[in-house]
């Protein structure tokens, strides 16, 4: 009797003989690997890539080298990175920078709002003898200590203002370093006095750079356009729009073209009154004297006889840090008080800065001396 195969097709038992190829790879690995089984199992997973192969982790990875960078060089800058006053130099450090009266210099904040006068210059009349390392400074108030012409503002406040005004980053700039609110700057300004340097003076001068203000060591020639503050120390340059501050305690050589008549024997630093000053005495061209008021631009200006001491005599004192610890002052003699006018006054005996320059006090055309105690500036 016949058996009739089933309609499907399939195979009902084992196969009939052995299955085909080994049940193991072979362990000597004599032959290209088998390939993976056709059904079922899905794609074999992909082999494990390196750490650096991620996108993600190498961007990641990239950003913090990025931002260490960033952070590196915000942290090794003269400034620290604050934007302060104290910021970064605009001169190399040790350095102060000699300014022409009509010079805008480096980094101005605003364009020049001085006006065409000019002020007499006048040399320093020390009280006594002064050593190579020794600071002269004169009290903000002193008659003739400044210069100008009468009715005439030696700059233009109100457009200083406005340059301020239009450009507002640099009017926060202006305002840090003067230490007021940015809203309090067209105020401050009006309550300044332009008035003209009659001295070479130490100041330390702010320009503005990248959006932030920068600080060097300047000596301001005589003649200079300033606005002035109550105590009499200059604020403001006018060729620049830059702020001012006192000068630093200590500095290096002078840079920069020296004038006709430079000495840096005769350079002066500016201290406050002791007093507030309602009245400046000041000197014209001609010779001639009047009284500018307090944050008055000229309209007020009135002529008076000049002072019995027109010439603001300077204070020798020597700098903390030298042979002598201890400021001293040295007093004129009676000859030398008829002679040679005195304010009546002496500087504080601290911060007092070493000159802008060594030289011997001798008008020789040049300046000698080397390096002393208190490393003052060589030219």
């Amino acid at each position: 009797m016949s058996v009739e195969p089933p309609s499907s097709g399939r195979p009902t038992g084992p196969p009939s003989g052995p299955l085909s190829g080994p049940s193991q790879p072979p362990s000597g690995g004599g032959g290209p690997p088998s390939e993976p089984p056709s059904g079922g199992g899905g794609e074999p997973p992909e082999p494990r890539r390196p750490w650096w192969g991620s996108a993600p982790r190498v961007a990641l990875i990239a950003g913090a080298v990025v931002a260490a960078v960033v952070l590196a060089v915000v942290f090794t800058r003269p400034d620290g990175g604050t934007g302060a006053s104290d910021g970064g130099t605009s001169t190399s450090d040790g350095e102060v920078l000699l300014q022409p009266a009509a010079d805008s210099g480096p980094d101005p904040f605003t364009d020049s709002t001085a006006k065409e006068s000019s002020a007499p210059s006048v040399r320093p009349t020390p009280a006594g003898s002064a050593s190579q390392n020794a600071v002269r400074a004169v009290r903000g108030g002193a008659p003739g200590l400044y210069g100008g012409t009468r009715n005439v503002a030696g700059c233009d406040v109100e457009k200083q203002i406005t340059y301020l005004e239009e450009a507002p980053d640099k009017q926060r700039a202006f305002a840090s370093v003067q230490r007021i609110d940015p809203s309090e700057v067209p105020a401050y300004l009006r309550s300044l006095t332009p008035v003209q340097l009659r001295m070479d003076t130490w100041v330390t001068n702010h320009g503005y750079r990248n959006g932030r203000p920068t600080q060097y060591q300047a000596v301001l020639q005589a003649g200079t356009a300033v606005l002035v503050d109550e105590r009499g120390v200059p604020r403001v340059r006018c060729a620049c729009g830059n702020p001012l501050s006192p000068p630093a305690s200590q500095q290096g050589r002078t840079t920069g073209d020296k004038w006709a008549g430079y000495k840096a024997s005769d350079v002066v630093t500016v201290r406050p009154a002791q007093e507030p000053v309602d009245v400046f005495v000041v000197c014209e061209p001609d010779g001639e004297w009047f009284k500018r008021d307090k944050g008055d631009t000229g309209k007020n200006d009135r002529k008076t006889a000049p002072p019995d001491k027109p010439t603001p005599s300077v204070t020798v004192t020597t700098p903390t840090g030298s042979a002598s610890s201890q400021p001293t002052t040295s007093e004129p003699t009676a000859t030398e008080t008829s002679s040679k006018p005195s304010t009546g006054e002496s500087p504080p005996a601290d911060d007092s800065p070493p000159p802008p320059g060594n030289d011997t006090g001798e008008d020789t055309g040049g300046e000698t001396g080397g390096d002393t105690t208190d490393q003052a500036p060589a030219s």
